[in-house]
């Protein structure tokens, strides 16, 4: 069963100005004659992570990878409440793809990513189908209100965690639980320490609940970064991930033609297998895996294997 590639360390890296006062964080990494891809990290706002590089051949990829508007290394931090997060929309990221993408004098690239990363790769292909190469995509996030609702009522993904649920909700007064998303979107965005910290945290905490099919420990992020992801995260979800009101499945006629990969954890419960499902029926001919012993994360074996099997398949 295929793993990680080994470590490797980038070998160029910088600050992109992007505009609207942005500069965003980017590093290439592998071979720099080697077929280029560019990983797109989940979130909104998780930022690149060092493993995130690993997805791919080091010897057959010139590997690029960025911190997405206002996370991670990229300036300025949603982390400073007096950050508008105004100018961070799925637009906005999609034309920051475009320009480091000419920044690096790339043509066409392997486009990867999960989770968010999943919806951003698909944004960005269908505005842009002509600099795709391949999709890798893996925990297929449509954002669609049903698929928030699974996340965010008793209804969904509350049956199965239900101790981390009650947490989740009774972190916010009884009077204000009928709309969850509104009343931590007060919180988050509230610029006092005391009043964002604690609704960004318990936030989070549900977030990261269900990630794995086997439970491991939640990385260890301090209060600015998670107050950061926080904010963006909540900004995108509270805007139904400023995607065309069609959603996405309507624009898949675009990218058909490119070779492509879905890959999805039967016991995916942040985005469950009927969204991958939907995306498979609505582009068949892109090739569907449903890994039988895998939660959402991309790093569980069975979904490792398939990721880094894509990568292999589509290497020089």
């Amino acid at each position: 069963m295929r793993g990680f590639y080994p470590e490797v360390e980038p070998h160029d890296s910088g600050l992109l100005d992007v505009g609207d006062g942005n500069e965003i964080y980017w590093e290439v990494c592998g071979n720099p004659d080697g077929k280029p891809a560019v990983f797109l990290h989940g979130g909104p706002g998780g930022g690149v992570l060092p493993a995130n590089r690993r997805f791919f051949d080091p010897a057959a990829y010139r590997i690029v990878l960025f911190d997405q508007r206002n996370c991670g290394r990229s300036l300025p931090s949603a982390s400073d409440p007096a950050v508008s997060l105004e100018h961070n929309t799925t637009a906005h990221l999609v034309a920051d793809i475009e320009r480091l993408r000419e920044h690096l004098s790339v043509d066409r690239w392997l486009v990867f990513g999960g989770s968010w990363g999943s919806t951003l790769s698909l944004s960005y292909a269908q505005a842009h189908p002509e600099r795709v190469t391949e999709l890798v995509l893996r925990g297929i996030w449509l954002i669609r209100p049903e698929d928030e609702a699974w996340s965010l009522t008793p209804g969904g993904a509350a049956h199965l965690f239900p101790a981390e649920w009650a947490a989740f909700r009774d972190a916010i007064p009884a009077a204000e639980r009928d709309d969850l998303l509104a009343a931590y979107g007060r919180r988050i965005h509230d610029p006092d320490p005391a009043v964002h910290g604690p609704a960004s945290r318990a936030w989070m905490d549900w977030e990261m609940a269900a990630n794995t099919l086997l439970p491991v420990p939640p990385p260890d992020v301090g209060p600015a970064l998670l107050y950061a992801f926080a904010r963006i995260l909540h900004h995108y979800i509270a805007n139904g991930g400023f995607l065309p009101e069609e959603g996405l499945l309507a624009g898949v006629d675009r990218v058909r033609h490119i070779p492509a990969v879905i890959v999805n954890g039967r016991y995916d419960i942040k985005t469950p297998p009927d969204q991958a499902w939907d995306l498979h029926l609505a582009w068949p001919e892109a090739e569907f895996t449903i890994v039988e012993d895998a939660g959402h994360g991309g790093s569980e074996p069975g979904t490792l294997h398939r990721l880094v099997e894509a990568t292999d398949r589509f290497r020089p």
